[in-house]
């Protein structure tokens, strides 16, 4: 990593009482919020935000909001992101398979109606090279209602955000996912952290 994290002693007791929440539900206390944490405020809000999105009572499936976040991290090239979204996606209940099959994902049957489209707006908001088009919205609102597509869309922005800040910081994979989850060749080019 480009910037170490600071000793848990010397972040705001506020902050330590997130970063026990990382290491009961992790088993560890993850390297991206000690580096977010150097501003306590800005890691609150992150923690805040990232809590919102990932509730239970989301609009959105527990296993799709996963989908999307390791496509987004592989895309940005972020191995932090990469290894502990494929973990939570498998242990959401999708197969190895499937995971290892998610940066080629358009030319995988294993991918529903509703998984192609979130992943296409998620590519769609990630490549500098794409937008996001109003066919692709009206065949997202076949699957997604306005709330949820909102939501799905703040995700995907929250994910584009996270995964950069890692890559842009060198945040190494901390060993949550043992698959390979490299991005697919033609990913390189279009612009995810340049």
């Amino acid at each position: 990593m480009y910037i170490s994290p600071k000793p848990l002693s010397q972040y705001p007791w506020y902050v330590r009482l997130f970063f026990w929440k990382q290491k009961k539900t992790y088993g560890k206390v993850l390297e991206p919020g000690m580096l977010w944490a150097r501003s306590p405020l800005v890691f609150i809000g992150v923690a805040l935000l990232y809590g919102a999105l990932n509730r239970r009572r989301s609009p959105i499936d527990p296993a799709l909001r996963s989908l999307v976040t390791v496509r987004v991290s592989q895309i940005n090239h972020c191995a932090f992101c990469i290894d502990i979204n494929a973990s939570v996606l498998l242990g959401r209940g999708v197969s190895e398979e499937k995971v290892a099959l998610l940066s080629d994902w358009r030319a995988q049957s294993c991918f529903s109606e509703a998984e192609r489209l979130a992943l296409e707006l998620a590519e769609a908001m990630t490549f500098t090279d794409r937008s996001v088009d109003r066919g692709l919205i009206e065949r997202l609102l076949r699957h997604f209602d306005e709330d949820a597509l909102t939501e799905l869309c703040g995700l995907v922005a929250f994910q584009n955000m996270s995964s950069k800040f890692n890559a842009a910081l060198d945040v190494p994979a901390q060993g949550f996912c043992t698959l390979p989850m490299l991005p697919a060749s033609g990913d390189t080019d279009a612009g995810g952290t340049g």
